[in-house]
């Protein structure tokens, strides 16, 4: 078996170009060094384990070297509508979201990848009042990315907090689907309501998302897993099928404190980021 060593090596070599990117908001962002120690503990906690492709990644990179498939989960329509939350800072890269928030704090937030557009000053007006603090990771601000995963399930289930409710007793091994969706936060009333984009129905007797945008481009659809920063230095083992759409849409965010304050998942603030996904080994092969 090779040496952990050689692999480390080979992970530095696919270490993104940290110092390039924008700062963070974090006020002591960890150097690259500490980047790199998780990328190669990812690398290292994952060789030869057996894990499937991971997530979050570019998704405008079709390289992937790991094989280990899975079929992909029915489309959203077919499946039921099981939670949503979001991530501060887009955990995906590519799109109209290539910016690079900056290392963070090394444990998701201040992290990830922001809008490329330019807003007026307008919409980037400040807020009266904080919107999202509960978390204890700051508030979010007019101009902020969030990038929403509205999670999908074959199981037999009702909406609610975290992937547990993705699972049941009835079906330990569901298929799951995540429909993600990058937004930009505006102090605009006119931008898009965020309790519509994530307003629920029941079709067919089954739990959905009825406006998730359909007018953000050709989504990119991977095979991958769960995300979040507790996945930085170990893999997911949960297999994922993804649809993540390239282009962002202004939200009012005014509209996202209002769904913070009252939803049915719980969701008080904002996730933090797990590390871009750079190992072709832990990468699926994108064919669309």
């Amino acid at each position: 078996m090779p040496s952990y060593r050689l692999i480390a090596t080979a992970v530095a070599a696919l270490t993104l170009t940290h110092g390039a990117a924008i700062a963070a908001d974090t006020p002591n962002p960890v150097k690259d060094g500490e980047i790199d120690r998780q990328r190669a503990a990812l690398a290292m906690s994952t060789f030869g384990a057996g894990f499937g492709p991971q997530s979050p990644r570019d998704i405008d990179a079709a390289e992937g070297q790991n094989l280990r498939f899975f079929s992909a989960a029915p489309p959203a329509s077919q499946m039921n509508l099981c939670n949503i939350h979001f991530h501060e800072n887009a955990e995906h890269r590519g799109g109209e979201f290539t910016t690079y928030a900056g290392n963070g704090d090394g444990k998701g937030y201040g992290s990830g990848y922001q809008y490329d557009g330019t807003l007026t000053a307008a919409e980037l007006a400040p807020l009266d009042s904080p919107i999202g603090t509960e978390g204890g990771h700051g508030d979010l601000q007019p101009g902020d990315t969030i990038e929403v995963h509205y999670v999908h399930t074959t199981a037999q289930v009702t909406p609610g907090p975290t992937l547990g409710a993705c699972l049941s007793d009835a079906i330990k091994n569901p298929q799951l689907r995540v429909e993600a969706q990058v937004y930009v936060l505006v102090n605009d009333p006119g931008a898009a309501d965020f309790e519509e984009l994530t307003r629920l129905t029941v079709r067919n007797n089954l739990y959905q998302a009825q406006n998730i945008p359909s007018n953000t481009g050709t989504p990119v659809r991977y095979a991958g897993s769960t995300t979040g920063p507790g996945y930085n230095t170990k893999g997911s083992p949960f297999q994922v099928t993804w649809s993540v759409r390239p282009k962002v849409i202004r939200v009012n965010i005014h509209s996202v404190g209002t769904w913070l304050e009252h939803n049915h998942f719980d969701e008080t603030h904002a996730h933090g980021v797990r590390n871009l996904v750079t190992n072709p080994d832990l990468l699926s092969p994108i064919s669309n």
